[in-house]
């Protein structure tokens, strides 16, 4: 199976959110089996990528003890995970980024390996994570969009739809040649978005 070495992508985990659902708490630092929800996620993701970085907007110095190299959106006022890819793809000295969010400590320990495999076969701009969901009655697929592994030269692309306005993750994947990996282990991409979230997992 052809894929691309990990020394040639550089991970992005994207803790530049409000946390918002979480009461405005920072999700990325809040404590989870131990230590700091994203400290899980750059410790999954560390094996599978050549370096990684962080994108954050609050307590920058919290972040930068993770050891990796810390970056603020270039767009003011929380802008959403496109201005966190903006920004990871700004700073990325790679020919590849994979992105993840800091609420996801579950993320596949295959995740970069599937990814840059279908990237390298179908020859496109950026891959995604997609899983299929049953709830006994319909089955349907659900994309996980911040999962994503894409060529480093999308940079001009993701500016001039930001410039424009854009904000929807969906929006720029359509306008870009993608491809969608299937996931069987839908629990590894499950997010701590809540508190409720947080206590309920945290065992």
């Amino acid at each position: 199976m052809t894929r691309i070495d990990q020394q040639l992508i550089t991970g992005l985990i994207l803790a530049g959110g409000r946390g918002t659902r979480m009461g405005t708490l920072d999700k990325g630092l809040q404590v989870f089996r131990g230590s700091p929800m994203a400290m899980h996620a750059f410790l999954r993701l560390s094996p599978q990528v050549g370096e990684i970085i962080i994108n954050a907007n609050q307590h920058l110095a919290a972040y930068a003890a993770f050891g990796a190299e810390v970056c603020q959106d270039k767009i003011d006022g929380f802008a959403g995970p496109l201005a966190g890819l903006q920004t990871g793809l700004h700073h990325c000295k790679t020919p590849y980024l994979v992105s993840v969010p800091c609420d996801s400590p579950f993320l596949p320990a295959d995740l970069v390996e599937r990814l840059s495999s279908a990237l390298v076969l179908e020859d496109v701009d950026l891959a995604v994570a997609v899983t299929i969901e049953s709830n006994g009655e319909t089955v349907a697929k659900q994309a996980h969009p911040v999962f994503s592994l894409m060529k480093s030269s999308v940079l001009a692309h993701l500016s001039d739809f930001l410039d424009q306005g854009g904000r929807k993750v969906d929006a720029w994947y359509a306008s870009l040649n993608i491809v969608e990996v299937v996931f069987d282990d839908v629990a590894a991409f499950r997010n701590i978005n809540t508190l409720q979230d947080l206590r309920q997992f945290d065992n």
